[in-house]
């Protein structure tokens, strides 16, 4: 009896052994997002335009806005200024906000948008790396008004994980861009 089964292990320890073993892929997370739909944001102040029907959207007295997506814990913060024949120094400082995260970020890609028909000159700022706001942007009709904004998220910057958030948020952002009209 003891002889079967040693003869059975050592079979089962031979027959095991054989093949080549591959290592098993690394699982990564699959993140979906619900599809954005949009409304127009009727407002009193110089400016609409239309954000996504996730998006919980207040105003303030001057006319700054604050645009929450409480599912993702973010929020996109708009700053609106009049031109008051002070245009390029407006421009030089919302600019100097989004270069400051150089010292953190990994890169500072420039998307340039321009829309003659609606009089909507602007650029968006996609900042990588573990920086505090990972995308701003600026919009003027170049003679009234100048709208800013920024992202940011409710939790301590990690690039590689919100990465997919900010894809997401990043389309309704020029949504945004996309759809403002001065009045």
């Amino acid at each position: 009896m003891k002889n079967r089964f040693l003869v059975l292990v050592i079979a089962v320890f031979l027959v095991s052994c054989g093949g080549d073993t591959f290592p098993k892929p690394t699982p990564y997370l699959t993140l979906q997002y619900p599809l954005s739909s949009y409304v127009e944001i009727e407002t009193n102040c110089p400016y609409n335009f239309e954000v996504s029907n996730l998006a919980k959207v207040t105003f303030k007295n001057n006319c700054w806005a604050t645009i929450r997506y409480p599912h993702l814990k973010a929020t996109i913060h708009i700053t609106y200024r009049a031109v008051n024949k002070n245009l390029n120094e407006i421009l030089k400082e919302v600019e100097k906000l989004t270069f400051e995260h150089t010292i953190k970020a990994d890169a500072i890609n420039v998307i340039p948008y321009e829309n003659f028909d609606k009089k909507v000159f602007g650029k968006l700022y996609n900042i990588e790396g573990n920086v505090a706001t990972n995308i701003q942007f600026r919009v003027t009709d170049s003679v009234k008004h100048v709208l800013s904004g920024a992202l940011y998220f409710y939790a301590k910057p990690n690039y590689d994980s919100i990465v997919p958030a900010i894809k997401y948020l990043e389309k309704d952002i020029m949504h945004l861009v996309e759809t403002i009209e001065w009045k």
